[in-house]
């Protein structure tokens, strides 16, 4: 396989699975009530964390869930489960409440909840579907210089990533909060979906059904 081709291929692979145009309306309404400058940091130490997540496991993937016995189903149910309950937070506005809870206790610098880990960088940036995918593509990937390759495409899907999570609050914010509470719900739903796909992709990975 021509060098381009493999890149172009790995490209498409991780831009369709990591999804920024999907992630990043999802982190705007997690992001709610964060300022510019938070919003921006969240989303690179975001886009940060999942790129060492994905590089660990490009690397070393195999080796590590072998030596843990674990198997890429159990992440897929893992992930589902917890993206079902911020899931659930974003349609019932439980996370707004506890925002407001939080502005009443500090009310000169709102404490702002922390995303850039849980659920951003993994499992809705670095989840089963990216680690699974750069594990086959490395697995693919024939000598160094086509691992490099991989490795490229991965670098610029995740660039990509960055961009669209700093630019999706913005985005966001100019339609206004009736709007913006609508889009949030609606997007919770959608999570949920996505969650509950993890949770039966990885039952029936897992039973072989």
């Amino acid at each position: 396989m021509v060098l381009t081709e493999l890149f172009l291929s790995a490209f498409v692979t991780l831009f369709v699975v990591i999804d920024p145009p999907g992630c990043a309306p999802i982190y705007a309404g997690l992001t709610k009530g964060a300022s510019a400058q938070q919003a921006r940091s969240m989303a690179l130490r975001a886009t940060g964390i999942a790129s060492v997540i994905l590089l660990i496991f490009a690397l070393f993937g195999q080796e590590l869930l072998s030596a843990l016995h674990i198997e890429l189903n159990s992440f897929r149910i893992a992930g589902g489960l917890m993206l079902f309950f911020i899931a659930f937070d974003m349609v019932f506005e439980k996370r707004t409440q506890r925002r407001e809870s939080r502005a009443e206790k500090i009310a000169a610098t709102p404490e702002i909840e922390d995303v850039s880990v849980f659920p951003m960088a993994m499992p809705m940036l670095a989840g089963p579907g990216a680690i699974a995918a750069i594990m086959l593509l490395m697995n693919e990937a024939e000598g160094w210089p086509e691992m490099l390759e991989v490795l490229a495409a991965l670098a610029a899907v995740l660039a990509i990533t960055a961009a669209a999570l700093v630019a999706a609050g913005p985005l966001i914010r100019l339609l206004g909060d009736k709007v913006e509470a609508v889009i949030t719900r609606l997007l919770g739903v959608l999570l949920s979906a996505l969650a509950a796909q993890y949770v039966i992709d990885g039952l029936k990975g897992s039973f072989g059904l």
